[in-house]
Formats: structure tokens, sequence, C-alpha cells
């Protein structure tokens, strides 16, 4: 009896405790609701700094309370592009904006597309007359990109600017599921459906390398032109060609390098900047800090400066991340909770037009379709509908464009992936190497089946094999009606074959080159609105204010836990990333899924979890079913 009350306390007291966790968790959110509004008093003459903690993304994801509290770091940021432009648009027309400061000491990457937009309006402002800075302890491809626009670029004296461009090595289990006798059991449709290759090959197949070298290519060239034609003197050839003897050059300086190759204009350290910006918007009278400058800081800056919403509205539908089945997200697209926002906006009867903004490369077949059929319902209703591709927009982001009248991307866009596939893993091999066998009754040859312990009967591949091929199939024929051609022509450029925008739109694919801006104007005049008489409306979940809630308890400031980083954390930082991938392609594999049209071999864009490789993911998913969530 003694024991048992001494366990029954100890039940109280953890259930005492969680209570109180959870209690303080509340209030801690309700506080940071009430408190996280910016002030907008604090806009002032002088600089606005964007300060880019974090990734560029297409919309915020949600924060998984679990992995973030038990990280014990604050959410990596993440800063949606549209804010970005729209931030630079309005300080450009702003008398009280001076100039642009770009603060890259901790960005972490962004893709192509979202970078060119940026680097668009921040030549937008420099057309206006006010210069733009850019500070960074190094610069990687996609801080270089940007920095490239800059009137001024300054890199720290311990510094420097490396340029790899884009590309890689992939990881290969075939050897490591050979040596444990797991079966991957891989169904698929598609000569370049490589996505499943890293379970079946120890290397890339000749139709995944001739598909990569095409898609890289021409990243690369869109990137190369883009950092050319705002910085016409920097020697690109000199950095990429024999990047060693360039660095030996200047004696292991990589900052003087920089400078030397024409990539950067200035060498100094953050308070030399600081005083550089002081000499073109004046000195902070109210701070003694030394480098210190009047400046505006973006949330404030987009506080004071709303997207005015006057006229007829056109719908904004995001479609990024992963394409799941059921309510994930923002962040990640699930397809009830898109489906869902749709139906809502149509019933409402304000739209007048509709544009599906997708940057995702895809995922479950089944939610796709959901979302497509909510798009077509658009259509039923007389209802303008266009498609604005983003980054990526690759096998189920393509297959929930098709519904649109008009596709537009642009060169550095990732799309196609027009394929399907399946993993199961089974593990009778492994099971038998530890002296572990199988033996029962059966009734039908599917008894029992599938059984991932005592391995799939033919019968079962058969089936799967066909369900996947049906699948396909289906695509084809979506597209085909989509694009008004003929299947056999689909087929003969799908096969899981990804493409960048540029070939995308020789091959009927996508109809022309254009962002988001593009795409509403479209979709506007088809559907009879006049300038000026419209504004966008974002459809999409209401935030909870738990990002501000995490932010402020671990110290209400991202940069503490992400400090500036030089060349070698960089390097750390992409090593990193690259432990995550190997966490994401385990748990892929054994994770349970439907059929998928995903295209994981589309370059990764940077995202807020790829920034921070494996953390506490494990943990918070073993806390969360734990606690029931």
């Amino acid at each position: 009896m003694d024991f048992a009350r001494k366990v029954w306390k100890l039940i109280v007291a953890v259930k005492d405790g969680l209570v109180l966790v959870f209690m303080l968790i509340f209030f801690f959110t309700l506080f940071a609701i009430l408190t996280a509004r910016p002030d907008e008093g604090g806009v002032r003459d002088g600089a606005l700094v964007l300060a880019l903690d974090g990734v560029v993304v297409e919309e915020r994801s949600v924060v998984d309370p679990f992995d973030a509290l038990l990280s014990g770091a604050a959410p990596t940021g993440e800063y949606p592009v549209r804010d970005i432009v729209h931030a630079l648009d309005t300080a450009a027309k702003d008398e009280r904006i001076e100039a642009v400061v770009l603060d890259l000491s901790t960005f972490l990457g962004g893709g192509q597309v979202h970078l060119s937009e940026i680097g668009a309006a921040l030549e937008r402002v420099k057309g206006a007359g006010k210069p733009v800075l850019s500070y960074a302890m190094a610069y990687g491809d996609d801080g270089m990109l940007l920095a490239a626009h800059a009137t001024e670029a300054w890199v720290d004296p311990l510094g420097g600017a490396l340029v790899a461009g884009p590309g890689g090595e992939r990881l290969y289990y075939a050897g490591l599921i050979d040596r444990l006798n797991i079966n991957a059991k891989v169904y698929r449709v598609g000569t370049y459906k490589s996505a499943v290759e890293p379970y079946l090959l120890s290397e890339m197949s000749p139709e995944a390398r001739e598909n990569a070298n095409a898609l890289y290519g021409a990243l690369w060239e869109e990137w190369q032109a883009n950092v050319k034609k705002a910085r016409p003197d920097a020697d690109l050839d000199r950095i990429t060609s024999d990047p060693a003897a360039w660095v030996e050059s200047a004696r292991g300086d990589l900052s003087r390098a920089a400078v030397d190759a024409g990539l950067i204009d200035a060498i100094g350290s953050k308070t030399k900047f600081g005083e550089r910006v002081a000499e073109l918007v004046g000195e902070d009278l109210w701070s003694d800090a030394p480098g210190a400058y009047p400046s505006t800081d973006l949330d404030i800056w987009l506080d004071a400066n709303p997207v005015e919403e006057g006229g007829n509205a056109v719908g904004v539908i995001t479609i990024a991340g992963e394409i799941v089945d059921g309510e994930a997200g923002p962040g990640t697209a699930g397809g009830t909770r898109i489906a869902d926002l749709l139906d809502e906006a149509l019933a409402s009867g304000d739209l007048k037009a509709l544009v599906v903004r997708v940057d995702s490369p895809g995922g479950s077949v089944t939610a796709s379709e959901e979302i497509r059929q909510a798009i077509v319902r658009y259509h039923a209703a007389g209802i303008p509908v266009a498609v604005s591709m983003a980054n990526v927009a690759a096998s189920g982001g393509y297959w929930v464009s098709t519904p649109a009248e008009r596709i537009f991307a642009e060169p550095e866009t990732i799309t196609g992936s027009i394929g399907i596939f399946g993993v199961i893993p089974t593990f009778e091999d492994t099971l038998a190497d530890i002296g572990v066998t199988t033996d029962g009754v059966k009734t039908t040859p599917l008894s029992g089946q599938p059984d991932p312990l005592s391995g799939f009967t033919p019968e079962v591949d058969t089936i799967l094999q066909a369900v996947i091929e049906n699948n396909y199939a289906r695509f084809l024929t979506i597209v085909a009606r989509s694009r008004n051609m003929d299947a056999a022509r689909v087929d003969s450029i799908a096969q899981g074959r990804v493409w960048d925008g540029g070939s995308a739109r020789q091959l009927g694919l996508v109809d022309q080159f254009g962002g988001l801006d593009a795409a509403l104007q479209w979709a506007a005049s088809e559907a009879g609105l006049e300038e000026g008489d419209w504004h966008a409306r974002y459809l999409a979940n209401e935030p909870d204010g738990f990002d501000a809630f995490l932010a402020g308890m671990f110290g209400g400031d991202a940069k503490a836990s992400h400090p500036p980083r030089d060349v070698f954390a960089m390097i750390a930082a992409r090593h990193h990333a690259r432990l995550g991938q190997v966490e994401s392609d385990v748990e892929r594999l054994v994770s349970v899924r439907g059929a998928q049209a995903m295209c994981l071999e589309c370059p990764a864009t940077p995202t807020a979890r790829s920034a921070k490789g494996p953390s506490a993911g494990w943990l918070a998913r073993i806390a969360a079913s734990v606690l029931g969530s």
C-alpha cells in the first residue's frame, strides 16, 4: 500500500506539473497576442532596414510547439516574399526613407524566383534615387544574388563570399538497405522519376543525370545572368572556373578576394558600415552607440503601410510546401485545409477571379486531386482562374495547376515532374536474419496482405503497380485536357522529367513568363475589372500569434539563436542541413503514405526546417505522441 501511495503521489505531481506548464503557455500566448503588434509610431526618417535573419518563403509555416519548446531556441525567421517586395516598393515612394539597408548577417537563403523578385524591387528602389547598402559576414549564392543589387555591398574583414553554383551530391541508400536485408518495394511510372532512386541504386541513373544536368545548367545560367546584369564588372568566370587560385591570389583573405573579383565593394566592420549609412541618412541623435543611424525595421514599416484593399476582390490561394492529406499548414499544403478555404471564398460570392500561387514539389495524389477539384468548382461558377508558379510547381504542384486558364512562371521556376511513385519497405529478410519467421493460413491470395513483416505476395505487387500506373494515366489525361495536347504528347514530355521555366514554356506546360503581379493583372482583366478597381485578397487561415509568443519565451530576438555566420559557419550550416535531409529520407521510407506525385529530385528551396537540420524533431514527435497530440 505504501508503494501504491508513492506511485499515486508521483502521478498527481506529474499531472499538476503538466497543468501548470500548459497554464503558463496559455497566459504567455495571450500576452504575446496582445502585445505583438509593432509600434506604428516607430517609423523614422532615415533607412529601412531589412534584417533577414532566416529564410525567404512564399508563406509562413505554423510553429510546432513541441519542437520549439524542446529545442530551447526561437523559431527560424520566415519572411514572405510579398511582404519584402511590398516594403521595398512603398519605401521607394516614401520621402521618409532615404536608403535601404540589407542586413544579411544571419540570412539563410531563399528560392531563386523569390530572390529575383526581391532583386527587381531593389532595382526599383535605386531607380527612385535611393541607395541600397548590404552587409554580411559571409555571402553564399543566395546572399550574393541579393547583394549584387546593392549600390554598396560590404563584407566584414573576417568574412568573404563563396559562389558554389547549384547542384551537389545526393545520398544513396541501396547498399545500406541491402546490408540490413530490407526490401524497399518501389512502384513508379516515369523513366525520369528519380525520386525513388536513392532507395534502389548506389548512384545516379543515366536518365536522372541527363535531367539534372539540363535543369541545373539552366538555373546556373539564370543566376549568372541576374548577377552580371546587376554587377557587370563581377568576374564570375574567375571565381567559378578556378576558385582555389582565386582565393590563393588574395593569400587566403576571402574578403579581399571578393572585392578583387567585383562581388563586393567595401570591407569594414559593422560599425564602419553603420557610419557609412549615417553619412547618407544622418546620425541617430537618440543613440550613442557606435555606427548608429536612424532606421525603421521591416515589421514596423509593414504595419504602417498596409496593402490597399479598395474595389473588387481577386482571390489568391497559396499552395506552399509539401502537399499532404488533411488540415496541415500553412507552410505545408494540407489538401482539406486549402479546399475548405477555396470553397468558403466561393460560397461568399465576393471573388471576381482567382489566382493560384504554387510553390510546392507536390506530394499526396489524393490531396492534390482534392485541391484540383476545389479549383475546378471556380470554373463551374464562371470565375477566371490563373496560376502563378514560384520557385517550384512540380509533380503534385503541377497537378493542382492544371485547372488554370493561364499559367505564369519565371525562367528559374522548376516544374513538370509528371509522374507517380510509392515506396513501402518490407522486413521479411531482416527478420529471417535474426531467426524470426512467419507462417499462417490464407483463404485468398490477399489474406493478411499487405504485410510488411512477412513480405508482399506477387498479387499485391501487381495491384500496387497497377494503381500507380492508373494514377499516372489519370495525371496524363488531366494535363492533356488542360494544355490541349494529346496524351501521347504529354507522355513524351512527362515520365517524371523536371523542367526549368524556359523549357516548360517552349513545351507548352507554361503559357508565359511573369510573376504573381502579372497573373493578378491577367485574372482581373479576364473578369472585366479596370485598373484600380480591384485588390488581391489572400485566402489564408488567421495567424494565432504563437510565433511571437515563442520568440518572446526565448529572448525575443531570433538573432540570439542565429548569430552572424562566417564562411566556416555557413559551410557547417549546409552540413547540418544535409543531416536533416538524411532524417527526411529515412522518415519518407518508413512512414505510411499513399501514392505520391512529388518531385524529391527537385533542387531544395531553403525552409525553416532545412535550416535547423535534425534538431528536436524526433523528441517533439515522441512528446506529441505521449501527450496524445
